[in-house]
């Protein structure tokens, strides 16, 4: 038995030695060179794969990144700040003045809900103000101001709480000219604010009654100018667009925020649902408006002077998410905008700083996020010409190189929000491997909305600061009022749609030339543009087909 193996490996020796040894065998067996000395590189295809993959390796270090806020968010648990742990706390005596400020414009639908929220928390009313900070240009300056006038006068009853309100320190303030939009009006209600803490809260939030107490405890310690809350979602269950984006932003509060803050590197306050040390407002330059994310600026700002920001996980804040796609779109590209705008400010200041190097890192992740989107538009217009190249090398080539750039770019934004769910709901968080294609495909489908948003910023266009529509919509079938502020449709839409046709078309080149492995991540494309363009065209067709519908005036809400 053992003299035929040696002569079996013997007679293999012979063989692999007359075929040119082991590596001809692979070549001939394994390497695909159906083209050889038929196809030939040429400067043509050199300068198409030479961007396309330039953009994938940047693409792929920011997908890095998000595994990178994966392991810091783990890997310092111990740090997490939690409402009922803070180093030192005030007594009852001690309690500071705060100043609750509600910036609105144009949002009648939400105000009494809101003013109820806010005159309802625990907390003793000779230290609290309530400032209403109304920019607002249609019938929501009535509104406003009657319910104002109500909460003041008190004896305000509700059918959750029957027994009469108490005459609250609720204060209207209308401004006409609308200066600096939403930061603006924050810098001028300081002007006559009492609070040596402020709270900020948009008109589609709805504080619980305790939040202030749970905040509150955290300015005990000297050199926290800010604490911020978690976002969660009062329409989550609205339609499967409200729930894709429910998701998207826990992502971001969970892991970015979790990450960047148990890590101890910089992050921003969001706007709303956090709380600022009156202080460290000031000695960063107070609100400026030339940016459309004045949260992010000032968050740069007072943590570049020393101040320390804390995330609170466990503090929960809903609110109302968009229900529709214009609506949506327009928040996204605002934001999109509004980071580059404060990369451009910013991060010159930033990186020559007295940081850790790590904080400059990070830094520069957070603000420069959004160039992703004109990659991808780049990415979109090579992909057909690339792929056509890239098939004459083989499967075994393309497995190489495009599996490892595509995990590192794509497959992370489905381990991002997977984790991120996973830490909110760990019983039932695997049902969010049903929206994960459509997280990654609605991520694909604003890429027309915010590149335009991005390169604005880039080339420094100007822009009116574009509020997100609020109705108090909760429930399926509650839509009467968002015709209110439909947002026009323009030309987006359908750019959206010709882009999904191409990669569809893109599609069945892939397939008819067997290039499977490529067909799934083709499709994101398509779902993405078709979904969010589609979305975007029939969301209000038929109210506005029976002479329902109103269209604003503006070519989009302009506002908070």
């Amino acid at each position: 038995m053992e003299y035929s193996l040696i002569q079996s490996l013997q007679a293999l020796a012979l063989y692999l030695a007359s075929q040119r040894g082991l590596s001809h065998y692979w070549k001939t067996h394994y390497a695909d060179h159906t083209f050889r000395n038929v196809y030939r590189w040429n400067a043509f295809d050199i300068s198409l794969l030479i961007p396309y993959f330039i953009v994938m390796i940047i693409l792929a270090f920011y997908g890095i990144h998000r595994y990178q806020l994966v392991w810091l968010y783990y890997r310092n648990r111990r740090n997490a700040a939690k409402s009922a742990e803070s180093p030192a706390s005030y007594t009852e005596e001690q309690l500071p003045f705060v100043t609750i400020q509600l910036p609105i414009y144009n949002e009648q639908f939400v105000i009494d809900r809101l003013i109820d929220a806010c005159c309802r928390m625990d907390y003793p009313r000779d230290r609290f103000e309530i400032q209403l900070l109304d920019d607002s240009t249609d019938e929501t300056t009535e509104v406003a101001a009657a319910i104002v006038q109500r909460y003041a006068t008190g004896g305000v009853t509700t059918a959750e709480h029957p027994e009469p309100l108490a005459p609250q320190p609720v204060l209207y303030l209308h401004r006409s000219n609308r200066y600096g939009f939403k930061a603006g009006a924050l810098e001028e209600g300081l002007k006559s604010s009492r609070g040596e803490l402020v709270a900020i809260f948009d008109a589609d939030f709805v504080p619980p009654v305790d939040w202030l107490r749970k905040v509150v405890h955290h300015f005990a310690e000297p050199g926290v100018g800010m604490v911020q809350t978690r976002w969660t979602h009062l329409n989550r269950n609205y339609s499967f667009l409200t729930q894709v984006e429910a998701i998207l932003l826990d992502g971001h509060f969970v892991l970015e925020h979790g990450g960047r803050s148990r890590a101890g590197v910089f992050f921003n306050f969001n706007g709303t649902a956090g709380m600022w040390r009156r202080q460290a407002i000031d000695e960063a330059g107070g609100w400026e408006h030339d940016t459309l994310t004045e949260d992010t600026d000032l968050s740069y700002r007072a943590q570049l002077k020393g101040w320390k920001f804390k995330y609170l996980q466990d503090v929960e804040c809903p609110a109302e998410l968009p229900i529709e796609m214009t609506a949506f779109k327009t928040q996204q590209a605002r934001w999109a905008k509004g980071l580059i705008q404060v990369a451009k400010k910013s991060l010159p200041t930033i990186l020559h700083a007295d940081i850790d190097w790590h904080q400059k890192l990070e830094a520069w992740y957070h603000l420069t996020a959004n160039i992703s989107y004109p990659l991808m538009i780049i990415l979109s217009v090579l992909l057909m010409p690339a792929m056509i190249i890239r098939s004459w090398q083989g499967p075994i080539q393309m497995l190489l190189i495009d599996l490892p750039l595509f995990l590192a770019s794509t497959a992370s934004v489905s381990t991002f929000y997977l984790v991120s769910q996973k830490e909110l709901f760990p019983r039932t968080w695997y049902k969010t491997f049903l929206y994960v294609p459509f997280l990654m495909a609605l991520g694909v489908g604003l890429t027309v909305t915010n590149t335009k948003a991005v390169m604005e910023a880039l080339f420094g266009v100007k822009s009116a600061f574009a509020r997100t529509p609020k109705y108090a919509v909760q429930k399926k079938g509650e839509r009467s009022q968002a015709k209110k502020y439909r947002k026009r449709l323009g030309i987006i839409p359908w750019i959206e749609l010709a882009i999904g046709c191409y990669f569809a078309g893109t599609v069945y080149y892939a397939i008819s030339t067997e290039n499977y492995f490529t067909v799934p991540f083709l499709l994101l494309f398509v779902l993405g543009y078709w979904y969010t363009g589609f979305l975007s065209i029939f969301q209000g067709l038929f109210e506005r087909r029976e002479g329902r519908g109103e269209m604003h005036e503006k070519p989009y809400p302009v506002g908070i």
